[in-house]
């Protein structure tokens, strides 16, 4: 009789471990191959949904889920050299001469393409060149020079947002207080980790209460603590990489500079979606943020149509690091990691301390849909959970599949935050609600903002010490594996404590 039970319970047991093994099979599948190459059909070669978020009307938040997709091609004829250091455009302009001349092509065309933006008056590490009929000899040719470090081509780059209203309605706009004192009784003791404020950090006690109560993301993880100790964002440069912001949007008050690095003669948000980041991480009001004190550096990347280039990303991150910014968030991402100008330039950025936050991407629940740059080991990769402390269904898990197949996948994303149903500001005034990666990515950003202006020895602050606060800190949620969560939940006051005793760990 113990036998026959048995028997049943494997054959009952075998499908469940077939489905499993099939669906772990399947998640990797589709990051496999997906860089498209010169020539091959892409499901963008239409002009993208430029649908912008839907206007501020009366005083609730309308409450959207946010699809994101992405994906790449070559551009035909132009390529981006890059060079061993930072030369003048005239030193620039004479290598690659005196390199094409040596390859002997008597009939080549080319000419190097001009790029008017706030990066064009400093020495650069890159020239983009457009070759017509250029032969894979003379390509070695410039490769063959001792400045030019590779040349490869010219990438254009799709985003696909679409807002999908979401059948839960939203909870008012007007129903959080505006200010930025805490809700709670301050005492300094009670940040001790020994204290029992830690037992009032993890998951939520009770789910009606939280849903009765429409507050902030950033109150809910407990900002309004760091404010109440006079934190809020004070020094710390962030910079926003997304579609612009509005000169005179009324949420913000320490705008520093607006720049544009497409090829449309604007500033301004046309979508709505740079905007809500900015909010999410610096809002003053209404929405709020989590550091409002904080310098914003808006870096518009992409154009109303969701189109950018390699070299306009390439540019911005130079102004970047020109500038000194401290924290960058990047709520974009794609499979294609083989665009290696961009993933060099990702590394230098943060050996130069910029601490960059991007998004996982949003092709979960499938494993192995990681998006760069968020799957590099040295920027923080940010899943998604909603306010229950549940992976979010579209949050992409791990692992990472960079060293497939010749070995095993690092553990990503990182860290997980709320990314459903997080309020951020609306594209002209008021709020709106959106779902999504690229919301939970902000979210993270702007803690790490705030964190930022809370330690007094700025020369500890890096993106190796920040990431080492943020997993040592996060609270590890039951019943859900690593290639989910990561190291777990964002935990703000206890990383602020972490990093506050912060020793480095190895010199």
């Amino acid at each position: 009789m113990v036998c026959t039970t048995t028997l049943q319970l494997k054959m009952l047991l075998l499908p469940v471990w077939a489905s499993m093994l099939l669906g772990l099979l399947v998640g990797f599948v589709p990051v496999v191959g997906m860089e498209l190459t010169e020539g091959a059909k892409s499901d963008f070669d239409h002009t993208p949904n430029t649908e912008p978020l839907p206007s501020s009307s009366g005083s609730n938040c309308s409450q959207l889920t946010l699809k994101l997709e992405f994906s790449s091609k070559v551009v035909e004829h132009e390529y981006i050299i890059a060079f061993t250091g930072y030369f003048s455009a005239k030193a620039r302009g004479l290598y690659i001469s005196s390199a094409l001349r040596n390859s002997g092509d008597r009939a080549l065309e080319w000419h190097i393409v001009p790029r008017q933006n706030p990066a064009s008056d400093f020495p650069s590490d890159f020239e983009l060149v457009h070759i017509r009929q250029a032969l894979p000899s003379s390509l070695l040719t410039l490769e063959d020079h001792p400045y030019i470090k590779r040349v490869t081509p010219q990438r254009k780059v799709f985003r696909m947002l679409k807002y999908i209203p979401s059948p839960e309605p939203a909870a008012p706009c007007n129903a959080t207080r505006q200010s930025w004192q805490s809700s709670r009784p301050f005492r300094r003791t009670s940040l001790s980790l020994g204290s029992g404020f830690w037992h009032a950090t993890g998951r939520h006690s009770s789910r009606r209460l939280l849903r009765a109560i429409p507050r902030h993301v950033a109150q809910i993880l407990q900002a309004d603590v760091l404010w109440q100790m006079g934190h809020t964002g004070s020094g710390v440069k962030v910079a926003v990489f997304d579609t612009g912001l509005s000169e005179k949007h009324p949420h913000f008050k320490n705008v520093k500079e607006r720049t544009n690095w497409t090829n449309e003669k604007t500033l301004d948000d046309g979508l709505g979606h740079g905007t809500f980041v900015a909010g999410v991480i610096a809002s003053m009001r209404e929405c709020q943020g989590f550091a409002p004190d904080s310098e914003l550096h808006i870096f518009r990347v992409f154009t109303n149509n969701q189109v950018s280039y390699t070299s306009w990303f390439l540019d911005a991150f130079n102004y970047a690091i020109l500038k000194k910014i401290d924290v960058l968030n990047l709520s974009i991402g794609g499979p294609d990691f083989m665009d290696h100008p961009f993933v060099d330039k990702v590394w230098e950025l943060t050996a130069n301390r910029v601490i960059m936050v991007s998004a996982i991407g949003n092709d979960g629940p499938l494993y192995g849909t990681l998006n760069n740059p968020a799957d590099q080991m040295d920027v923080i990769g940010v899943g998604g959970i909603d306010f229950e402390d549940n992976i979010a269904r579209f949050s992409s898990r791990g692992m990472t599949t960079w060293e497939l197949p010749g070995g095993y996948g690092r553990v990503k994303p990182d860290i997980v935050t709320y990314g459903s149903g997080v309020r951020g500001s609306g594209l002209k005034e008021g709020c709106r609600s959106l779902s999504g990666t690229s919301v939970a990515s902000p979210v993270v950003a702007g803690a790490v903002t705030l964190l930022v202006s809370t330690v007094l020895n700025r020369e500890l602050v890096n993106p190796a010490s920040m990431k080492q606060a943020l997993i040592a800190s996060a609270r590890r949620l039951p019943g859900v594996n690593m290639f989910e969560q990561g190291h777990g939940k964002l935990d703000l006051i206890r990383a602020y404590q972490i990093l506050n005793s912060y020793k480095p760990q190895a010199r």
